[in-house]
């Protein structure tokens, strides 16, 4: 009677860490809701489309370990075959869909007011390179003047 005590504490322990580490790179409810008009509809012919949303949780994964797309963890029931999250990034990135998803949460958090355009400047300067910075002759080396013909 008391083992089927601990079971449950330790299934229902298991759980609450499984739960906690799947939460570190995947989309909220709500965060889920903000990109779901953003991302293309799912449908039309052939197979049936992989979940977007598990899909961007596997990109998130990806991009944020720093780990080759065939690293992806839980091969088909946590973000899908790695071939189908990095084709989907891939297709997205070519066609716009993740520039539009972060120019609308970019809009979205300008509204509210928490993006700070003080500190998001970007500033650039141009300054001439010398010749010596791209591997070519300095002045005290031979060849800054027109080449010299050998006789022979």
């Amino acid at each position: 009677m008391t083992k089927s005590r601990y079971e449950g504490r330790v299934a229902s322990w298991k759980n609450s860490l499984a739960a906690a580490a799947r939460r570190r790179y995947e989309l909220t409810d709500e965060q889920s809701e903000r990109i779901e008009d953003a991302l293309p509809e799912t449908g039309g012919r052939g197979r049936p489309c992989e979940n977007h949303r598990k899909v961007v949780n596997g990109i998130f994964w990806v991009l944020r370990s720093g780990a080759p797309w065939r690293d992806l963890p839980g091969r088909y029931e946590r973000y899908g075959s790695w071939k189908t999250v990095h084709d989907r990034f891939r297709r997205w990135a070519e066609d716009g869909t993740l520039q539009s998803i972060a120019h609308e949460l970019q809009g979205e958090l300008d509204a509210e007011g928490r993006i700070d355009w003080e500190q998001l400047g970007a500033h650039s300067t141009m300054i001439r390179g010398s010749r010596s910075a791209a591997g070519g002759p300095t002045d005290d080396k031979k060849g800054t003047g027109p080449a010299e013909k050998t006789k022979e």
